[in-house]
């Protein structure tokens, strides 16, 4: 047990010596030689505290550093950061020497200091939840989790109680100080040594001129412009020509426009049994219209669609070729592929069925227990009113008592406020006589002051008037130019201004004729290049009219073959589950008309099972959706199988008239 007097010079010592320490700079051991040296003035026991202070907030600095850091980022936000090492030191003698110094020097020591700050700080460090949580997690990072927890937070959770009283009594403290008033001493000011600043020019006075009367304003000003209705006119002449551009466009669009994708086609497939047959016939009209519309095409598709026909004719000389060295035909596998996929659907779409019949069976064993906790807490909440009403009777007469203590003080404020404000008004009036004087000696020396300034104005004014005289009087310059001469600067390529002219004559003469030799050379250019072009259309043309052929051998196969789907079978399980949920509904509504409610809240109860009833509509639409993006990726397989048997039987012809050529 340390015995200390003044117990806050010593904590402010610490703080002193801990300000000055660099770690960068200097080692543990001198400073503390050196502080050593400084307290040679304190006893033995005192310098000893100071100084093993001083060596464990060095020591610990790291764990301290986490505790203060935390503090000024959510109780300390408008601490002094200045103040930073003295709850350095708190914060050290509270988790290391709390057992050693006991409780009683631990409270004078915090006693001694600011009241307000420690009370801040020693709430927050002592806080069970803190302590418990991240202070401790933060502190295991620097050493073992059992050590910190054995060591220093089951010792700081023992004395949290016994420090609560403290800072209960720190509260009492604070709040006695706010009620208590001081009486400080009025400052008496007193004047500067200042210099007198000269008195500030006073600028010319500009005459002011008469202005001439203006003309009324114009009432077009308020009116807008016929340039705009114009415009806006025009605008809608524009907007409807586009529109009847637009539908033009859409009906005699090109084919290539109106292609679509495995998805759309599979989409349109679901949708074909609601549309109606007269847009069908409409749109097979349009289309028939499209395909015989001729197609332009620009150099750059030319060539495009010409390298694409070369490409393919190459992969079908390789393909005839491997079919020559004995290369086999995938067929067989693409149609076992296809059966092994459709029994994965069927699987696939009953686990679906599964699921979302064990997601309503669910639902209505939920529905039974919400009935069963419905009951319970009706007999909770009748026991729960009665309490209420205990407390509600107990509470109204604390707050009867607490008024007319407040009452009390009022009356005794009110008293003290009357005699301080007769003070306050007579101080006024002797300050209000003072100022008068000190207004009427100034007005006097302004006075002195601008009649010193308006002589001086006087004469600068005349002898500014002298010098705008000279100045507007008229200096004639005039130069001539002759353009046969050259500047005269001593260079080797001066030249006059007429030779020049000649020489840029020339310059363009030269120039015309290299843009003439340029146009001919870009010409001769553009023949060769159309000529390469028609070839290409030739070639595409005989390609396209093959491709025509095989398109129409496709749709005629089309038309034969017709695939129904297949509905798949009901399972065992999904036929359980149906007769599991039919059985848990006729309970649940055995349940609920045995259960008397009231009108309104079996309407409550009605709007959550329509509401609960939507929710489970919604689910199966997913659920069905799922079975159809299932079922739309088998048919998008399938699709692709077809695409690429069209495209053996579109090569098949190509490849005889390619074998033909190359013969």
């Amino acid at each position: 047990m340390v015995k200390m007097v003044s117990h806050g010079k010593h904590i402010a010592i610490i703080v002193q010596q801990l300000n000055k320490f660099n770690p960068e700079n200097q080692n543990m051991e001198d400073f503390l030689n050196e502080s050593a040296k400084l307290l040679q003035t304190l006893n033995v026991t005192e310098e000893k505290f100071v100084l093993d202070t001083l060596a464990g907030c060095i020591e610990y600095k790291s764990l301290l550093d986490v505790v203060v850091n935390a503090f000024f980022v959510r109780d300390g936000r408008y601490c002094l950061i200045s103040e930073r090492n003295l709850y350095i030191v708190i914060c050290y003698l509270a988790t290391f020497q709390l057992e050693e110094l006991g409780l009683q020097q631990f409270s004078r020591i915090v006693k001694s200091l600011d009241t307000a700050k420690m009370q801040k700080f020693l709430r927050f460090f002592f806080n069970a939840l803190y302590l418990n949580t991240w202070i401790k997690d933060e502190w295991s990072k620097f050493y073992d989790s059992p050590y910190v927890k054995e060591n220093w937070i089951d010792p700081l959770l023992r004395w949290q109680p016994k420090v609560q009283q403290l800072i209960e009594q720190l509260t009492d403290k604070l709040s006695n100080r706010t009620t208590t008033v001081k009486t400080s001493r009025v400052t008496q000011p007193e004047e500067f040594n200042l210099t007198v600043p000269k008195p500030r020019a006073i600028p010319v006075p500009l005459p002011i001129g008469v202005l001439e009367k203006s003309l009324p304003v114009p009432p077009s000003t308020y009116k807008p412009p016929k340039e705009k209705k114009q415009l806006e006119k025009i605008k809608t002449k524009n907007r409807r020509k586009a529109q009847v551009l637009l539908l033009k466009a859409t009906a005699n669009q090109f084919k290539c426009a109106t292609m679509k994708s495995e998805k759309e086609e599979f989409e349109l497939q679901d949708t074909e049994d609601t549309m109606e047959r007269k847009p069908a016939i409409q749109a097979q009209k349009t289309q028939s219209k499209i395909d015989n519309i001729p197609i332009k095409l620009n150099a750059a598709a030319i060539l495009r669609e010409g390298a694409l026909y070369q490409r393919k004719m190459e992969q079908e000389l390789k393909r005839v070729e491997n079919l020559l060295r004995g290369a086999r035909d995938p067929s067989e596998f693409l149609e076992w592929q296809k059966q092994m996929r459709g029994k994965d659907l069927e699987e696939q779409l009953a686990e679906i069925e599964c699921r979302r019949l064990q997601g309503k069976l669910s639902y209505e064993e939920a529905v039974l227990a919400h009935q069963n906790v419905v009951q319970e807490n009706k007999k909770k909440a009748d026991l729960m009113r009665e309490e209420k009403a205990e407390l509600m009777h107990q509470y109204a007469e604390k707050r009867l008592q607490e008024q007319k203590e407040m009452r009390e003080l009022v009356e005794q404020v009110v008293e003290g406020h009357k005699n301080a404000k007769q003070a306050k008004i007579k101080l006024q009036k002797y300050k209000q006589q003072i100022v008068q004087e000190v207004c009427e000696e100034n007005r006097e020396l302004l006075r002195q002051a601008l009649e010193d300034e308006e002589e001086k104005l006087t004469k600068r004014y005349e002898l500014i008037q002298q010098i705008r005289a000279i100045a507007s009087l008229p200096s004639l310059r005039h130069k001539f130019v002759d353009l046969t001469e050259t500047g005269g600067h001593g260079l080797i390529c001066e030249m006059s201004i007429v030779e020049l002219r000649e020489r840029l004559a020339l310059l363009r003469e030269a120039q015309k004729a290299a843009e003439e030799e340029k146009r001919d050379q870009i010409i001769h250019e553009k023949q060769a290049k159309e000529q390469l072009l028609l070839e290409k259309l030739d070639q595409i043309s005989m390609f396209r009219a093959e491709l025509g052929r095989a398109a129409a051998l496709k749709q005629e196969e089309k038309k034969r073959k017709s695939q129904p789907g297949e509905r798949p079978m009901k399972d065992e399980r999904i036929l359980n589950l149906q007769k599991k949920i039919v059985e848990k509904t006729m309970e649940r509504k055995k349940q609920a008309g045995l259960l008397k409610i009231t009108p309104q809240k079996t309407s409550v109860a009605w709007r959550k099972d329509s509401l609960e009833q939507n929710r489970w509509k919604e689910l199966e639409d997913s659920r069905e959706r799922q079975v159809k993006i299932l079922q739309h990726g088998f048919m998008a397989r399938e699709t692709a199988q077809k695409m690429a048997a069209c495209e053996a039987a579109r090569r098949a012809p190509t490849a005889r008239v390619l074998h033909s050529e190359v013969k």
